[in-house]
């Protein structure tokens, strides 16, 4: 090998570690992303009102033979 073609392989490792870490940080940002609007999205339901008229025995059973 000569000195040169040493130079370009070491060049090649450098530029491909870099796209990789570039490539890391985009997909962290992106997971970021995804979890403040899936967060925005949980917050945004609205609450779920109590079935204060319902008998205390609905609801603690499933029928699996239906």
């Amino acid at each position: 090998m000569d000195v040169s073609s040493i130079a370009r392989l070491a060049t090649t490792i450098a530029d491909t570690g870099t796209r990789q870490d570039v490539g890391v940080a985009v997909l962290k940002k992106a997971q970021d992303l995804q979890a403040s609007s899936a967060a925005a999205l949980v917050e945004a339901i609205p609450p779920v009102p109590s079935a204060g008229n319902l008998p205390a025995h609905l609801g603690t059973r499933i029928n699996t033979t239906a």
